[in-house]
């Protein structure tokens, strides 16, 4: 009952805005693109002065605005770009687009971001940050190699277990809890190198935005985040190019139009070479090892017409690593994405989108004279998709958002080949697993009066774990005997053999005190039908995903947010503070010493449990003059509740870190050189560490029961970068030098520590702290452009 009083109040609060269709209004409509390469530009502003009214473009450059017929000052804007003003007499609906020239960027007028200038305080959206990719080159990389993904771990309430590690947590969620898309299709593991450097090839990638809460209800699946990453789609002005080469990679870029205006493609490439340089040693063992990565994105579009266009885009990156005969390892990921805008009236605009996403890796002994027992293990999860959104802007003041999609999942656990004629082993599959989750939703933005703005939307989702395949039957009367197998059953394709639905209610409120300051608040539901399973937090590959089912529920969080946030000085200073809580149920761990590879009965392994995290963000941006940057701070708690561990008490997750310090700045100079930096403070994050042992024939294990009962120490870090523009900014060829040092004072940070016995009296343990980088870490890239 509560439910369906909920869905009818969100049903009233619609058809409330829906009167302003009987008024005689007239539209206009249209895409803001950059004026030299003809890219769309999200979230542009457009501001009409006589109506006090206004709106922004979506995510690819379209706005639209309904208005009374009269006489109108239009006047468009993006940070960056000049601003365009238009002189308007509407008497009927009309088509405008806008192409915005970039700024001649001074020393005194610095400008980093890609967004409005007020954003911070004017949009409704809170917990969102918006990363420009100048801004991401300018920071100091590891290697040089820019990431994106590294980048973000210096926000508030984003970080990660360590160096190296894959992934990265958001506001006390784990790993699997953030939804990485590109170009709208889901990415599975983000990590390149075991977790060095991320899969986006940063020439390759035109915008990165972070939702940590107050996820909009057109966005399912995860509980902690969605980082929504958008391709470049080409250049259709002029062929061009961008390369760069570095310590570890080199990357290429080509863009242009194909034959007019109206199609263009763009098509980019990176490979390490490691295995170059290790082909050039004197050691034979070290020559026989082989170590590198690879992407490729390509992106073509073709506006059909003034209503339609049509986009294609594809990613495909590997990781190869093998340690002379003895061992290799292969793994990548694989999308594709084929994209159809269009446009059914001056107000509705859709899109329609099919993906293609597949993880996969593959590792073993190879076959080889002196290897006992060769074989390879592939695991894989495959996902094909689609969706449809529709945006009907009603008015100024409301906008409606509905659609729906559809996931089809494969999970494939792991086959296991053995080759040679003497092997011991027979070959095996784990079952795999099959499901299909869908989701629809309706969300409306709608301004109430000059100071009031609500988003408010609901969502709903499906999932079904289906067949083909087989479920065990576990003996449940004996809490000694669970693991015990006392019936299969079989399940036919497509044949449900659990299914599980729910509400996903979101809403987000802003409230303007004046035209620097706004207070915000926002709430969402999420709920997760898959599940990453995995205990340890070592940055290998070896990602297993297991849908709910039979034996796992899914896992929900309820998440709440408020702020408030002002800028200072013209929006040169951004300013904010967000207090959060959220509320986890069902979420996965494990038992003490759990088995979870090769495992055909891995659920037995499994616990369930809920959760909380908690905390206090702060941040305090510049982004215009010649300093820019931001300092951020985190407070935070993530804890767990399973009733199997810590005597049903809460214990930290092991992710979970008090303290989380970051600061970046960059200082123009003059026109040819800047200099940058980043340090970031973290507090020791939570480990286990043996809090007993016991002597047996003359040794000494150490005994664990105190889960994440202990800390690593804190870790810190500083590093530094200066950029040269080698080139005149009128030269057609463009060379620039970057140069700096990770780690500049070598701080050895500790990622884990681990016991073991001393080797010199047996009866006694040593702790052991592994440290990934302990020295400073110099490098230099020189990067082109054409």
């Amino acid at each position: 009952m509560k439910k369906t009083s909920n869905f009818l109040f969100l049903t009233f609060l619609v058809c409330y805005s829906l009167p302003v269709l009987s008024q005689e209004k007239v539209s206009i409509n249209g895409y803001v693109r950059d004026s030299q390469n003809g890219e769309s530009l999200i979230q542009a502003t457009l501001t009409v002065v006589e109506a006090r009214t206004g709106t922004y473009t979506n995510a690819y450059g379209f706005y639209s605005l309904t208005l009374m017929p009269g006489e109108y000052t239009l006047i468009v804007s993006y940070l960056g770009y000049e601003r365009e003003t238009v002189k308007l007499s509407l008497d009927s609906t009309q088509t405008l687009d806008f192409e915005l020239q970039s700024k001649a960027i001074s020393t005194e007028t610095v400008v980093i971001q890609a967004e409005q200038e007020d954003e911070n305080v004017s949009h409704v959206q809170m917990s969102t940050v918006k990363l420009g990719i100048q801004e991401i080159r300018r920071m100091p990389q590891l290697l040089g190699e820019v990431d994106i993904i590294r980048s973000i771990q210096l926000l508030p309430g984003v970080t990660t277990v360590g160096e190296g590690a894959s992934g990265f947590n958001v506001r006390g969620g784990n790993v699997d809890q953030n939804l990485i898309l590109l170009d709208e299709a889901p990415v599975y593991n983000s990590s390149h190198l075991f977790g060095f450097f991320s899969v986006f090839n940063s020439d390759a990638i035109k915008d990165v935005k972070l939702f940590k809460g107050g996820i909009p209800a057109e966005y399912g699946g995860r509980l902690s985040s969605v980082l929504d990453i958008r391709q470049k789609e080409g250049n259709n002005k002029k062929f061009s190019g961008t390369g760069g080469i570095g310590l570890i990679s080199s990357r290429l870029l080509f863009e242009g139009p194909l034959g007019s205006e109206k199609a263009s493609f763009m098509v980019a490439g990176r490979r390490s070479y490691m295995d170059l340089f290790l082909k050039l040693s004197s050691d034979e063992e070290i020559r026989g090892n082989t170590i590198y990565f690879y992407d490729l994105n390509a992106k073509v579009n073709y506006r059909i017409g003034e209503k339609d266009q049509i986009f294609a885009s594809a990613y495909l990156g590997n990781d190869v690593f093998r340690f002379r005969n003895d061992f290799k390892m292969r793994w990548g990921n694989q999308t594709g994405t084929l994209r159809w805008n269009h446009l059914f009236s001056e107000k509705v605009f859709s899109n329609f989108t099919l993906n293609y996403s597949n993880y996969e890796y593959e590792l073993g002994v190879p076959e080889d004279p002196e290897n006992i027992d060769p074989f390879s293990w592939t695991s894989s999860i495959l996902n094909v998709s689609a969706k449809g959104d529709w945006g009907w802007y009603i008015s100024p003041k409301v906008t409606l958002k509905y659609g729906g999609s559809m996931l089809y999942y494969k999970f494939q656990p792991g086959e296991v080949e053995f080759f040679g004629d003497t092997t011991n082993f027979s070959d095996f599959t784990i079952n795999p697993e099959y499901a299909l989750e869908s989701g629809i939703y309706v969300s409306v933005e709608q301004f109430l009066g000059n100071r009031l703005n609500l988003q408010y939307g609901l969502r709903f989702s499906h999932f079904v774990n289906m067949g083909a395949g087989n479920v065990y039957v576990y003996n449940t009367e004996n809490p000694e005997s669970r693991t015990q197998i006392i019936d299969t059953l079989a399940y036919d394709s497509f044949e449900k053999i659990r299914s599980f639905h729910g509400w996903e209610p979101r809403i987000a409120l802003r409230y303007t005190l004046n035209e620097n300051t706004s207070l915000k608040a926002s709430y969402n539901r999420t709920k997760q039908y898959i599940h990453l399973v995995s205990n340890t937090t070592a940055a290998t590959p070896i990602d297993v995903w297991k849908p709910s089912g039979a034996h796992v529920n899914p896992a929900m969080v309820d998440q709440f947010a408020v702020g408030i946030f002002r800028n200072f000085r013209q929006n040169t200073y951004e300013s904010s503070i967000e207090v959060f809580y959220k509320e986890f149920q069902d979420l996965l761990d494990f038992k003490d010493g759990a088995e979870l590879l090769f495992n055909q009965t891995v659920e037995t392994e499994l616990l369930s449990g809920n959760g909380r995290a908690y905390g206090a963000e702060l941040m305090v941006r510049k982004s215009k003059g010649k300093t820019t940057g931001w300092l951020g701070y985190t407070l935070s708690r993530s804890e767990r509740k399973v009733e199997e561990i810590n005597n049903g008490e809460y214990y930290p997750s092991n992710y979970d870190k008090l303290h989380d310090i970051s600061l970046v700045l960059g200082q123009k100079l003059n026109e040819k050189w800047e200099v940058s930096t980043n340090f970031a403070f973290m507090s020791g994050r939570a480990v286990t560490y043996p809090n007993a042992r016991y002597l047996y024939e003359g040794i000494s294990p150490p005994n664990f029961d105190n889960r994440n009962g202990a800390r690593t120490p804190a870790y810190h870090r500083l590093d530094l970068a200066v950029n040269w523009e080698i080139s005149p900014v009128e030269k057609a060829f463009k060379q620039s030098l970057s140069f700096g040092v990770y780690n500049v004072y070598g701080r050895r940070n500790p990622y884990s520590i681990y016991f073991r016995q001393n080797a010199d009296n047996p009866q006694q343990n040593e702790a052991v702290q592994l440290s990934i980088f302990a020295a400073p870490i110099p490098y230099v890239t020189w990067n082109f452009k054409f």
